[in-house]
């Protein structure tokens, strides 16, 4: 299991400069976004030296691209931002490879026109669905030309807001493109121990073999959101969870400080990342 960060934790608009600041922090990976690049994080295209850069920086500091961020809204309300989201997609995904990886990561998005992490009413609307089924399929048959891995994260406040929506999604969508991204504070909000034990074995249960990469944040105990083990997820239970079904992902953190990364890979690391 490589232990990752956020590139975008880090200040830099090169990826050199960013991908040295993970590595002095103590990670082997990075989940890059292209504005640490200088560019827009959807961008609508790359040059050769762009991406280039990439995975030059990689090997110069042995630090591994374990995901692009090819986050949009897709379910968004107009059919037109749908689309100028899925070209930019295709961009990253037809040049993941170049930059050293071949996972591009997604959220399936939200009815909210004007936030795409903002719960709506309308998400759990079967037109809803409808939208995000054909979108990903779309997707997923970029991704499948180029052998790419597209990464779907459960969201509370997005469409697939769980194990059960992100289990349904797979198996009718059915491309082998599609995998998931889980990061057990986006399980829940407000839930005791034994509740939240019982839901990360559930939802690991369900869509075990087709988790292919770990998100670490936490929760406070009112339900804000917290830098991985400053809150009240249990990561030892997490993870062993994980290796159970045989997870062998990388794990990346994120919602965190700079100046906090270095003390969460030591705290990930004495957990068993």
């Amino acid at each position: 299991m490589r232990l990752g960060i956020f590139a975008k934790t880090f200040a830099g608009r090169d990826p050199a400069t960013v991908m040295a600041a993970a590595r002095a922090a103590g990670f082997d990976a990075v989940q890059y976004n292209m504005a640490c690049s200088g560019v827009a994080a959807m961008p609508d295209s790359l040059t050769r030296a762009q991406v280039g850069a990439v995975s030059d920086a990689a090997r110069a500091t042995g630090v591994a691209v374990a995901a692009v961020s090819g986050t949009y809204n897709m379910i968004h309300p107009d059919p037109g931002v749908r689309a100028a989201g899925l070209r930019r997609l295709g961009v990253l995904i037809d040049h993941a490879a170049g930059m050293g990886t071949r996972m591009v990561t997604l959220c399936t998005g939200t009815r909210d026109a004007e936030d795409q992490w903002r719960h709506h009413p309308e998400n759990d609307s079967p037109e809803a669905w409808r939208d995000l089924r054909a979108e990903m399929e779309k997707a997923c048959a970029l991704a499948e030309a180029r052998g790419v891995r597209l990464g779907v994260e459960p969201e509370l406040a997005n469409v697939v807001n769980g194990a059960a929506a992100a289990r349904r999604l797979l198996d009718e969508v059915a491309s082998p493109a599609l995998v998931i991204v889980l990061d057990p504070a986006n399980l829940f909000e407000v839930m005791d121990a034994a509740e939240r034990r019982r839901l990360v074995e559930e939802t690991v249960g369900l869509l075990g073999d087709r988790i292919a990469m770990a998100h670490a944040k936490d929760r406070h105990e009112d339900g804000r959101f917290a830098t991985a083990g400053q809150g009240v997820i249990d990561f030892q239970h997490f993870l062993g969870s994980l290796r159970g079904v045989g997870f062998d992902g990388d794990l990346v953190t994120h919602g965190l400080a700079a100046e906090e990364a270095a003390g969460v890979a030591a705290f990930l690391r004495g957990v068993g990342a």
